[in-house]
């Protein structure tokens, strides 16, 4: 089953006794269970095996704040007996925002949980089409696809949209994609895509951006005059190029959108012509030993290969007479 790109909810809720301080939390939803300490941090309670709908109560002598935590996300109970709020998070578990739920001295086991949205509500909002839509939350990232613009068209028309190019304009996507860069700085790219794949990379780079997975740069191959080999050496990340794959009078599966090259100076291009090794992009020699550990490697385990496979696209890491270990595609 192909994974969808849906928000997971987790609501804490808290109330103290008289003697003590008791803390309860029922969860409405979790993937990866949450876990309960104070102020101080430490941990009172581990709850990852916890049903969803399980109230989990603690009694503990402190008397300051009580955090609730479902991965990286947290939620803070003043410990007066009041509903705190609702803790949004993503599948993984990058932390949203902490909206707040007015207080009502209800105990746990009084409150009817949030509803989790509809697939069909969120899927909706996060690869909205043409209104650019982006997935909502204060750390969500922005991941649009919209028309070509007159701008785009102007920008990509020469370069990687020759004259006679053989698919339309409005067979196209802009994207906009938020992504973790090599220093941790999250930055937002571009990239043209077909529109067929365009839910697809919306939903696979959201993930990505989300996990933390990092990508050196995301940007149009019309930056580098249209030259996939230098493209490839700045280790960018792209999709439409309306070109013939290397060495051959084939079109490549980027001419009509629905290739991406991720990393691929760290995933390099490789061929045995004359039955000769060869690399490319030049410089990335050491990254074709695939049995060696080292950053940014793609391989089965990786969460981009997950990613991209699960919505239908095929790795060239998997070719039998050469190796294209950036390389997903897929077919229309």
């Amino acid at each position: 089953m192909r994974r969808m790109f849906l928000p997971v909810f987790i609501t804490g809720l808290l109330f103290t006794g008289c003697a003590v301080n008791k803390h309860t939390v029922k969860p409405s939803s979790a993937e990866e269970g949450f876990l309960v300490s104070d102020s101080a941090g430490a941990v009172m309670s581990d709850t990852e095996a916890v049903s969803l709908n399980t109230s989990v109560s603690l009694n503990t002598a402190s008397s300051g704040p009580v955090i609730i935590k479902a991965g990286a996300a947290s939620a803070e109970s003043d410990g007066t007996g009041s509903v705190s709020g609702t803790l949004r998070m993503l599948p993984n578990n990058t932390e949203d925002s902490l909206s707040p739920v007015t207080p009502s001295g209800d105990t746990a086991d009084d409150i009817t949980p949030e509803a989790e949205p509809s697939a069909e509500s969120t899927d909706e909002a996060a690869v909205s089409d043409d209104d650019a839509g982006s997935i909502p939350g204060s750390n969500a990232g922005i991941f649009t696809s919209s028309e070509l613009t007159d701008e785009i068209k102007e920008r990509i028309t020469g370069i990687s949209y020759p004259p006679g190019c053989g698919i339309s304009y409005d067979d196209l996507r802009y994207l906009q994609l938020s992504y973790v860069d090599f220093n941790g700085e999250t930055r937002t790219g571009e990239m043209i895509c077909n529109k067929a794949v365009a839910p697809d990379l919306i939903q696979i780079f959201s993930e990505l951006y989300h996990a933390g997975y990092q990508i050196e740069k995301i940007k149009l191959i019309d930056d580098y005059g249209g030259d996939d080999d230098l493209s490839c050496a700045d280790n960018n990340t792209s999709c439409f190029n309306y070109r013939v794959v290397a060495g051959s009078t084939n079109l490549s599966k980027h001419a009509l959108g629905v290739a991406v090259d991720l990393n691929p100076f760290y995933n390099p291009y490789v061929t045995y012509p004359d039955g000769k090794i060869r690399i490319s992009p030049a410089g990335a020699e050491a990254y074709a030993d695939r049995s060696a550990d080292f950053p940014h490697k793609i391989d089965e385990n990786d969460l981009a290969y997950k990613l991209f496979t699960s919505h239908g696209f095929t790795w060239g890491g998997h070719w039998k007479t050469l190796k294209d270990y950036q390389h997903f595609q897929k077919p229309l």
